[in-house]
Formats: C-alpha cells, sequence, structure tokens
C-alpha cells in the first residue's frame, strides 16, 4: 500500500476531496496548493507552493512514492481563443514535474486529464479508452498534449502512469466561477432567481460523476502498483443526461424554477458525448455509488450551509 502521497493542485475542489479520501487510506498526504489550506488531518502535510522549475518538485518527490497532479487553471470557455494559456499556466508545470520525475522512476504518476473536452460527438455509442480523441477547444489539446509528454517520459524512463479521464464532476466544495461547472452555476442561478444562459438548445447530452465517487477511484489508483507505462481509465457513470434534464432535476431539488436564456452554440461544445466505465470496473471493481438526484440533493445541501 502507498504510504506517501504528493497530491498537486489540493486546494482545489476535487483535490480537496481526494487528500482526505486519501487521508483514511495512507501514512502521509502532502498536499501542495499555491494557497494555504488546513485540512485538520494529523497525517496532512499542507505546503504552499507554486511548483514552476523541476528543482521545485525534486524535494517533494524524494518524500513520496505516488503523486497526484490535479493543478488546472482553465476550461474549454477559458481558454477560448487564448492557446498560450494553456502551455505557460498547464503544461509548462507539467513538463517541469516530468523532468523532476526523470530523477525519481519509482514514484507513480497519476494525471487527471479530461474527457468530456477530449472524446468526439457520438450517438448512442459510448467512447472508450481506445476512442480517437478530437479536442474541439485549447483545453482539450492541452489536455491531450499532456497526455503524450506522460506517455513519452514513460517510454523513455520505465515510468508508471495512469491517466484519468473523468466526465463532467459536481458536488460539495464546488464554487461558482464563470467557466468553470455547470451545476453551481445553476444552483447559484436559482438561489438569486436570476437568468441563466444557456449555449443552445438545452440538447447537448453530457456525463455526470459525484465527486466523492471520482476521489474514490483516484485513491483506488494510488494505493494500488502500477506497471510500467501510461495507462489511461475513463471515470464516468455510463449514462448521458442532456442539460435541460440536468436542469430540470436541479429545479426539482431546489424545489424552485430556474429562469433560462437560449443563446446560440459555441463550436467548443460537443452536442453528445457519452463515456464507457467499463475498463474502471474491471482493473478496480470501481462504479459510481451516487445517483445523480442524490448527488444534487447533496449539493444543494452544501451550497444553503446545511451539509457543511
Amino acid at each position: 500500500m502507498t504510504e506517501r502521497v504528493l497530491v498537486i493542485g489540493a486546494s482545489g475542489f476535487i483535490g480537496q476531496h481526494l487528500v482526505r479520501a486519501l487521508a483514511q487510506k495512507v501514512g502521509l498526504v502532502i498536499a501542495v496548493s499555491r494557497k494555504q489550506v488546513d485540512f485538520g488531518l494529523a497525517n496532512v502535510e499542507p505546503v504552499r507552493a507554486d511548483l514552476q522549475e523541476p528543482d521545485d518538485f525534486k524535494p517533494l518527490l524524494a518524500r513520496s512514492d505516488a503523486v497526484a497532479y490535479l493543478a488546472a487553471t482553465s476550461t474549454p470557455g477559458t481558454s477560448a481563443g487564448n492557446p498560450l494559456l494553456e502551455i505557460v499556466d498547464n503544461l509548462r508545470p507539467l513538463a517541469a514535474l516530468l523532468q523532476a520525475l526523470q530523477e525519481h522512476a519509482g514514484v507513480r504518476l497519476l494525471y487527471l486529464s479530461s474527457g468530456g473536452s477530449l472524446y468526439p460527438s457520438s450517438g448512442e455509442i459510448l467512447a472508450t479508452e481506445r476512442t480517437p480523441v478530437q479536442p474541439r477547444s485549447y483545453h482539450g489539446a492541452g489536455k491531450i498534449a499532456a497526455e503524450h509528454f506522460i506517455s513519452a517520459w514513460s517510454h523513455q524512463y520505465s515510468g508508471r502512469a495512469t491517466i484519468v479521464r473523468p466526465s463532467n464532476v459536481y458536488g460539495p466544495g464546488q464554487t461558482e466561477r464563470a467557466g468553470f461547472g455547470i451545476v453551481p452555476t445553476a444552483f447559484g442561478k436559482i438561489k438569486r432567481h436570476e437568468t441563466l444562459e444557456i449555449w443552445g438548445d438545452g440538447s447537448a447530452v453530457r456525463d455526470y460523476v459525484y465527486v466523492d465517487d471520482l476521489a474514490v477511484l483516484l485513491r483506488m489508483i494510488l494505493t494500488r502498483p502500477m506497471s510500467v507505462g501510461a495507462h489511461v481509465v475513463n471515470a464516468c457513470s455510463g449514462t448521458g443526461v442532456s442539460l435541460n434534464e440536468l436542469l430540470s432535476a436541479m429545479e426539482a431539488v431546489a424545489g424552485r424554477s430556474l429562469r433560462r436564456s437560449y443563446q446560440v452554440g459555441r463550436v467548443v461544445d460537443a452536442l453528445r458525448v457519452l463515456m464507457d466505465p467499463t475498463l474502471a470496473k474491471h482493473h478496480y471493481g470501481w462504479s459510481l455509488a451516487t445517483p445523480l438526484h442524490e448527488g444534487l440533493e447533496r449539493t444543494w445541501g452544501w451550497l444553503n450551509n446545511t451539509t457543511r
């Protein structure tokens, strides 16, 4: 069992859930973020750092058995028209980590990639890990470039890596930010009786995964052996939900209606992305444990200070 796990991007939405999940199973979690976070757990060591150069990573890797790289600063919308944002803010720090890992070959790597921004639009066919990717945005292009960098590192230095492609992640702790997450954005609009602008007609279909379920899968991956090479696994439910269906479910949970304004669709958005969870089930015995309605209820409760 992995005893020491380094989490980069620990203060983020997914990072905080992963740190708490890991703390239940491992001896030490080194939780690195750009801002100080006190997890209040004896076996979690918070580290405030902006890791940009290989030498920044090396002292942390020397104390780690595995590293989870969750740091990211963009979405398909926020980096639209700005490819340099992906290169400077996302690819460069990852490349520095890979260079540092060249001297720490025994440290296993988990990289959080993306599913929705990589897989092509489809009918009822579920995208597997072997489905050819087709990034529609600079964000997606940055993710697939990162995957290729990791694959090259693992090939040259016998590195062991697992690349996780999650579907749309939601849950308590996901704050409302422009371009980050439809669930907190829509719930925020419902609370304030404001209008939600929707790109397209609301028929776009996505797969949604509850954050605690994702954290369990990431913990499983980090606390088990990895074989040499870079291996991809989807993290998803396997069930598609249209945006209109999602918003109706949120209205039912909140007991309030949502004002909607439909706008012309964007080229960076796919009409239908469905993902196959079979590999995660086969390798880790993992499947989504939280139904969408239950996850939305927990999220709404957190947003209203009843589940914090």
